[in-house]
């Protein structure tokens, strides 16, 4: 019988849990699979270091669960590792991600840890990273610029209605583009004027890929 993705998301996470250690200093992100990683967090009695919360929504779940979270600006010491999901990850496991609109968050507290570990369902695996609109953390008053910009290089952007990210700001989907160097990628987007962040994460990309498929968790990086 086929697993349904619910229970392919309970099951990575829970293979994610299985990576921690008692007085771990945790990142958590943010989407469907890591509400199950809280979950699966806090039935399992391990004993926290320290978490930080990827959004608000992972925070107030966290909370909900008997999770204490701390502000990132609180830490003296980077985390010891990034639990989160992704849009989609190729072989390299690189990423894109921000479907759940807190992109930005994600990539501050990846960046703060030394080890990230993706948890996915098998259908988020891809060849080229790309065929997901690429989310984009837009200055509202840069959301006609940024557009332009994107379709100068071929793409093309649709604002993504009744939303605003955690720190206040509209998200541009971009459609059509494909990512065959994400590396490249993430560095020329990184130099357009009103972009507070995107979803490529190369720089930050996945050290260990949980991917669920219907014959259990296999591991990669």
């Amino acid at each position: 019988m086929q697993k349904s993705q619910q229970t392919l998301k309970e099951a990575v996470a829970r293979a994610a849990v299985a990576e921690l250690s008692d007085g771990v200093r945790l990142g958590v992100g943010t989407g469907s699979t890591v509400d199950c990683f809280i979950d699966a967090l806090a039935a399992s009695r391990l004993r926290m270091g320290v978490v930080v919360a990827s959004s608000v929504r992972s925070e107030e779940r966290l909370r909900s669960r008997g999770i204490s979270v701390t502000d990132l600006a609180d830490l003296e010491a980077p985390l010891d590792v990034y639990v989160d999901g992704a849009d989609e990850i190729d072989s390299r496991q690189y990423m894109i991600k921000g479907g759940g609109a807190a992109l930005t968050r994600e990539k501050i507290v990846a960046s703060a840890s030394r080890r990230f570990i993706c948890i996915v369902d098998l259908s988020k695996q891809v060849s080229v990273l790309g065929a997901f609109p690429l989310p984009v953390e837009v200055i509202e008053m840069a959301v006609v610029p940024v557009s332009w910009a994107f379709e100068s290089l071929g793409g093309r952007p649709v604002r993504r209605v009744g939303v605003t990210t955690d720190n206040g700001h509209p998200i541009l989907d971009i459609h059509g583009l494909r990512f065959d160097d994400p590396l490249a990628w993430e560095d020329q987007l990184n130099a357009i004027p009103g972009i507070v962040t995107h979803g490529i994460f190369a720089h930050q990309k996945a050290d260990l890929a949980l991917i669920a498929g219907p014959e259990g968790v296999i591991r990669a990086g």
